[in-house]
């Protein structure tokens, strides 16, 4: 069922999470940086977004900035009504406080990370929660909402900008196959391929259990490499695989097995050519891979690849890559989330993968990494998950400067 404009409004005030807001600053925002200005609330800080309702549970999506620089949040709460969560959208100022938030219907179901910046507008994808479909929705730079589109797709797992198009891979319950495709932001399929993720209820179940928030949270993923495949990160032939593919073919070009459901690819972040940023999962254990060439043909094997234990993450730990620009130098910032509940800061030279310093955010409560985004001033806004009073899903933003990012590849 579509939806129309004038059921899915922003709301300036209302009896959700912002009402109330918790600010807090580190001490290492104040020291080991000289520059006055740095414990302005812009350059650092860190906020818990709280509610009244302590029943009411808020799961973080995605983050991104916007051209005023302030930033859209992307996330999800529980539903009475439904076995997926809902969606919420909420637009907050550089400075981390509420500016408004957009209301939708328990119908729309199901955020999809990635928040997708096309044109002047920023997308994201979500499914129907009646028949299942694909829905495409975006906001404009001024704040306003754009008619939703339906899309001939089931079961949305993972979005990318794929130049004028996105790269969606969702899944077909009654072909039981994983599904990549390129849309137009009309909602229109330019291309599309099945790839079957085995007969049998086996790896089907996993795939559910995601989608419910039953279980393991998978991290899908899509994309294109550096040779000009199409890839995704997902289910095929019975395991977690990274699949390349060009769309023309029924079978992959190229596939990197993971272990069936209990090993595979956490994040990936081409560089050039067949070289990534990359880290991986393995029954439990943590891998991170600053530079590995992966290729796109042939058949391999995910432990073939090695990598660097993460021996300070929680079991197959959620983790983010970015490429960004700190002090002049191309790096690679990879975050996730250590055992004592703190999310973990490790930084690499683009250019060769050494290692160039690590740091730890948060302290006393537990945080738990989400995902990462750079800011216009070289910094960090990084979307956390928190509990308040030890059993309050919450929503958490840190926001680094580049001065901070700067010392800790200083250490």
């Amino acid at each position: 069922m579509s939806k129309t404009k004038s059921q899915i409004s922003f709301e300036t005030n209302g009896p959700w999470f912002l009402n109330k807001v918790w600010i807090l600053l580190f001490i290492w925002f104040l020291t080991g940086c000289n520059e006055p200005n740095d414990t302005e609330p812009s350059v650092n800080f860190l906020k818990i977004y709280d509610d009244v309702r302590f029943n009411a549970s808020y799961i973080p999506i995605d983050i991104i900035q916007t051209n005023d620089e302030g930033y859209l949040i992307l996330s999800g709460t529980r539903l009475e009504s439904s076995d997926f969560i809902g969606v919420y959208v909420v637009k907050i100022d550089k400075d981390g406080n509420f500016v408004n938030h957009i209301t939708f219907p328990e119908t729309v179901v199901h955020p999809v990370a990635n928040w997708l910046l096309l044109g002047d507008n920023y997308y994201f994808f979500a499914m129907n929660a009646t028949n299942l479909s694909v829905e495409l929705y975006g906001v404009s730079q001024g704040g306003n909402l754009l008619d939703p589109v339906t899309v001939n797709l089931t079961y949305p797992l993972h979005a990318s900008v794929d130049g004028n198009n996105f790269l969606l891979l969702s899944f077909d319950n009654n072909n039981k196959s994983s599904v990549l495709s390129v849309v137009s932001a009309d909602g229109s399929i330019q291309n599309s391929r099945g790839f079957t993720i085995g007969p049998g209820d086996d790896i089907e179940e996993p795939i559910i259990d995601h989608f419910t928030r039953t279980g393991r949270q998978y991290p899908f993923l899509t994309g294109r490499s550096g040779d000009g495949f199409y890839y995704f990160n997902g289910f095929y032939n019975y395991t977690f695989s990274l699949v390349y593919t060009d769309l023309n073919a029924d079978d992959p070009n190229g596939v990197v097995q993971g272990q069936r459901e209990e090993g595979g690819f956490s994040a990936l972040l081409p560089l050039s050519s067949n070289t990534y940023s990359a880290s991986r999962f393995n029954f439990g254990d943590n891998y991170t891979l600053p530079m590995t060439t992966i290729s796109s043909t042939g058949i391999s094997s995910i432990t073939d690849l090695g990598g660097n234990p993460s021996l300070e993450w929680i079991p197959d730990a959620g983790v983010d890559i970015e490429r960004s620009t700190i002090g002049n130098i191309e790096v690679i910032v990879f975050a996730s989330t250590t055992k004592n509940s703190q999310i973990m800061l490790s930084i690499y030279a683009a250019n060769d993968g050494t290692w160039l310093g690590t740091d730890y955010l948060g302290y006393s409560t537990p945080y738990r990494l989400i995902s990462m985004s750079p800011t216009f001033d070289n910094g960090l806004a990084l979307l956390g998950a928190t509990a308040v009073a030890g059993r309050f899903e919450r929503i958490c933003m840190f926001k680094l400067s580049e001065e901070n990012l700067v010392r800790i590849m200083g250490n």
